[in-house]
């Protein structure tokens, strides 16, 4: 269960980054949790190379892998789990694309399948809607969970 604290973290980052995508993890422990503002590197995986990286920041986003590490590290540190991974949706609704489930299920599965996955749709720099979805692993899929 996500704290209205860190929902409110996430919320500010999306708005901040509107147009584009925002990124980031949830950890902690428990009603203690910290929102890590990941940046986005869509835009400059695009610029570099537009045909193997067609879209822009309004519609995807990408995290740096070493950036991720050092979280986890801290987090495991810390005696933290990895609670959620979010990222924004530009002027549509707050859905689990393809492409999100492909991004997290690299190896079939999540690397964390705990991890709530949480999408916040931002449109005109207001903040629409936050769908949560966590993997269900008998269906090998990831199910809606309300929570806002």
């Amino acid at each position: 269960m996500l704290t209205q604290d860190a929902i409110q973290a996430m919320s500010d980052h999306a708005v901040a980054d509107y147009p584009g995508e925002c990124c980031g993890i949830v950890t902690g422990m428990g009603a203690i949790q910290r929102v890590h503002r990941c940046r986005n590197r869509q835009d400059e995986l695009h610029a570099r190379d537009p045909e193997q990286h067609p879209r822009t920041s309004r519609e995807a986003y990408d995290m740096d892998r070493g950036e991720m590490e050092r979280i986890f590290a801290d987090a495991a540190s810390n005696g933290e789990a990895v609670i959620a991974f979010y990222h924004s949706h530009i002027d549509c609704g707050a859905y689990f694309s393809q492409m999100d489930k492909d991004v997290q299920t690299v190896f079939g599965e999540p690397e964390f399948p705990d991890a709530l996955q949480v999408v916040i749709s931002v449109q005109g720099r207001r903040i629409a809607e936050i769908t949560g979805f966590r993997w269900d692993g008998s269906k090998q899929d990831f199910v809606a969970e309300k929570i806002v």
